[in-house]
């Protein structure tokens, strides 16, 4: 057979391969920024490189997945079964004319159950068994506003109930604020079954409700109208199902929900289920409004489980003793230390120095002789007569005196003229005559004359730029010397590096607190000693809890909810906070005015104190940090308060009082930083003054202070003016304060002269809030004339 001839195929294209060595210039720029290129599978030397990393990314999803799975199973293990611990869930009206009942009511119909004993405030327990689970509802009444902020840390699910016709008056809003910036759990929107929504206008007032929500939680997906069964299941579905988002302020702490409380011989009972982490009997329980108590006895106390016996319908189940405190590792009551005024005492005040009566001869000096104070001498060429050295102007008061900080080089011949001079030189003792600058004679004006100058300087209208640059200027009061009105403060050459003693002149107060060598280190061995501790009852048991030395009154609250503290949580420290103002708040908010600090499971009755934050929140060289006076909108400041120790950034939020007692104002929220005892928050008050008469670098300055004996004292603190210049003063002039000052450089007869004063400020004593007026300290009259 002959072979079918073919010819070779010369249109066949051929491309020119790639070179390597002539890549382009995006490559070569790759290349030298470290790049480096992803092998393609194609190029891979496995030849099934593609089906491997196909079947990594599909490992990779399942572990992601059984990560997950074990992580919902694990933190859902305490609610499985009907016997397990229930889902507490927090239903909190926001409007009057829903009803908490109704809404718990529609939700037990889903499962066909009677809800007719579900109180209006207070706890009631549902079994849904469709669902594997039970539910716990803590219902809380309109205008209740601090139960609702108990509840809501220690529920599982907050349910937020709407209305359809109503809108949320400002006390809802200013919970759900106080909410969001405390810290929530999962949350449910449902709008109540009283009223009938019409079906035409169902999905605009759902949608408009929904984005209400949405600007205080933004995860919220839906609303479910009570009133239509199908959301009705599914909200219900939203409660039993899932897992619970957690509260990071939370962790590591254990709560009890009280469902049945009773006092006898002062040890309060409360009867609830642990949740959170272990309980131990070792450290300090936190009731709210009531402050630490120390716990006395666990006990258990299972649910009465429903008997096989026809004529009994349950079955009382004994408890036992679970755990008892060990007497070596329980936390003390002491928060604060006991001061020893005579620890540091070095001698002992004679009978007479008490009394009054010294025998020292030089305990009162004399006054001097007439004819022996010594006067000015001066140096006047040989010959002159006094009457002509009146006439001699100083080289001090010369314009010369600009160029006086230069040095000046002679030489030999100009040496032995200057000695020449010296020889031709007396002295003459000069007669106390009026202060003269610049050649011209000082006199002092008349008392109402320079009334009505300062008055008019004083009335002087400030811009609001000025006042912002300069908020701390005050006026020196004429009726006190300034020596003695500002005589706790002191001036510093540098704000920001000038050393500052740490324990100088420190408040009683200071020596009650206590301050930690490393906080950080000490919050680490806590949380880990916590964990290791196997002397404790773990979460999900229903116990009975008993504490020791409880008031009577504690007993009669309708909600009593108890949170463990950690180890030193119970000390008093000072507290930093880094806080910004609501911006819905209208009023002033000034440092020491008395508010309430809600921070963690507290409630604490404080005056703080505000100051600058630092940038980066660094304490800078010398840890000193200018107060402020107010705590102004749109800028974040410290907010500094002694109150008990805190461990992690927990959020903080500050209220003020009204005459309604539930329905207090939002100034401000927060995140605690550290209980840093040594940072220093320096008041500052400026003094100003006027430029009464100006010599290029030199004037006369008054206003400033109205005596020679201030000039004297505040003599060595540095000057400085609004323009930027800087200067000291020189001497004093007549008998109103007058006194001459020198700058860097020449000043404007329109500029203010500045005095920067500080002082070392501290906060008052924070107490326990009980839920009244009178728990709050106010300010007394001698801080309000500080300020």
């Amino acid at each position: 057979m002959v072979e079918a001839h073919s010819h070779r195929p010369t249109l066949k294209q051929q491309n020119k391969p790639f070179k390597s060595k002539h890549a382009s210039k995006g490559a070569l720029k790759d290349a030298a920024k470290g790049k480096i290129a992803r092998a393609s599978p194609k190029t891979s030397p496995s030849s099934n490189s593609a089906a491997q990393t196909r079947l990594n990314r599909r490992n990779n999803a399942k572990q992601s997945q059984w990560v997950k799975r074990n992580a919902l199973v694990s933190a859902t293990r305490v609610f499985n079964g009907v016997d397990g611990a229930p889902r507490i869930v927090a239903v909190i009206p926001l409007t009057p004319d829903v009803s908490t009942k109704t809404a718990v009511a529609s939700l037990a119909e889903v499962l066909d159950l009677s809800s007719e004993d579900c109180p209006e405030d207070g706890i009631w327990k549902m079994r849904a068994d469709r669902f594997k689970t039970s539910l716990q509802f803590r219902t809380v009444p309109y205008r209740n506003f601090y139960a609702a902020l108990d509840t809501c840390k220690v529920a599982d699910y907050v349910v937020f109930v709407l209305s359809s016709s109503v809108e949320v008056d400002p006390w809802g809003d200013t919970l759900l604020r106080t909410l969001q910036a405390q810290g929530l759990p999962e949350v449910v929107s449902v709008v109540s079954p009283d009223a009938q929504l019409d079906p035409k206008s169902r999905p605009g007032v759902l949608k408009s409700l929904l984005s209400f929500i949405q600007y205080f939680v933004p995860e919220q997906t839906r609303i479910f109208d009570l009133h239509i069964g199908s959301d009705r299941l599914s909200a219900l579905r939203s409660l039993s199902e899932g897992k619970p988002s957690n509260v990071r302020w939370k962790e590591g702490r254990c709560s009890i929900l009280g469902e049945s409380v009773s006092w006898e011989d002062g040890v309060l009972k409360v009867t609830g289920v642990v949740r959170g982490t272990s309980l131990s009997p070792n450290r300090l329980v936190h009731i709210p409004n009531f402050g630490d108590y120390q716990v006395s006895q666990i006990f258990s106390a299972p649910i009465p489980k429903p008997s096989k016996s026809v004529n009994t319908q349950t079955m009382e189940v004994e408890s036992a003793l679970l755990v008892q405190p060990d007497s070596d590792n329980a936390d003390s009551l002491v928060s604060s230390n006991d001061p020893d005024d005579l620890a540091n005492e070095q001698t002992w005040p004679t009978e007479e120095e008490m009394s009054g009566q010294s025998t020292d001869a030089q305990s009162e000096i004399p006054d001097a002789r007439d004819g022996t104070t010594p006067r000015s001498v001066r140096r006047i060429p040989k010959g002159m007569s006094e009457y002509q050295a009146a006439w001699i102007v100083d080289e001090a008061d010369q314009e010369g005196e600009d160029d006086e900080d230069e040095n000046r080089s002679t030489d030999e011949a100009g040496m032995e003229e200057i000695q020449e001079d010296e020889e031709e030189m007396q002295d003459m003792p000069m007669e106390e005559t009026p202060t003269e600058v610049g050649g011209v004679r000082f006199e002092d004006l008349d008392v109402e004359e320079e009334e009505k100058q300062l008055d008019k300087w004083r009335n002087r209208d400030r811009e609001e730029e000025d006042d912002l640059s300069f908020p701390d200027e005050v006026d020196t009061p004429k009726d006190i010397p300034a020596r003695t009105r500002f005589q706790r403060f002191r001036g510093m050459r540098s704000f920001r590096t000038s050393p500052w003693d740490t324990y100088e002149n420190l408040p009683r107060d200071y020596a009650r607190i206590f301050q930690f060598e490393d906080f950080k280190r000490t919050e680490r061995g806590v949380r880990r000693r916590a964990q290791d501790d196997l002397h404790v009852v773990e979460p999900g048991v229903r116990v009975t809890v008993h504490l020791k030395d409880v008031p009577a009154e504690a007993a009669n609250t309708h909600h009593v909810v108890l949170f463990s503290l950690l180890q030193h949580e119970h000390k008093v420290t000072v507290l930093n906070f880094t806080v910004q103002r609501n911006t819905e708040y209208d009023g002033s908010v000034r440092s020491k005015d008395p508010l309430i600090l809600c921070v963690g499971p507290r409630r604490l009755a404080v005056n703080p104190v505000y100051s600058q934050h630092t940038r980066g929140g660094g304490k800078g060289a010398n840890n000193v940090h200018k107060f402020e006076r107010y705590l102004r909108p749109g800028v974040t400041s410290v907010a500094t308060a002694y109150g008990p120790v805190i461990y992690g950034n927990q959020p903080c939020v500050f209220l003020r009082e009204t005459n309604d007692a539930q329905a207090p104002q939002l100034v401000a929220t927060g995140t605690f930083m550290n209980p840093d005892t040594t940072r220093i928050i320096a008041k500052r008050v400026i003094l100003t003054g006027h430029p009464f008469k100006v010599h290029k670098k030199t004037a006369t300055i008054r206003y400033m202070f109205f005596n020679p004996e201030d000039v004297h004292y505040f003599k060595p603190i540095q000057l400085h003016t609004k323009h930027g210049r800087t200067g000291h003063i020189r001497e004093s002039l007549g008998t109103h304060g007058y006194f001459k000052a020198y700058f860097d450089g020449p000043i404007n007869q329109m500029d203010t002269i500045c005095m920067s004063l500080y002082k070392r400020v501290f906060p008052k004593w924070a107490t326990i809030w009980k839920g009244g007026h009178a728990a709050i300290p106010e300010a007394s009259e001698a801080d309000a004339m500080e300020e």
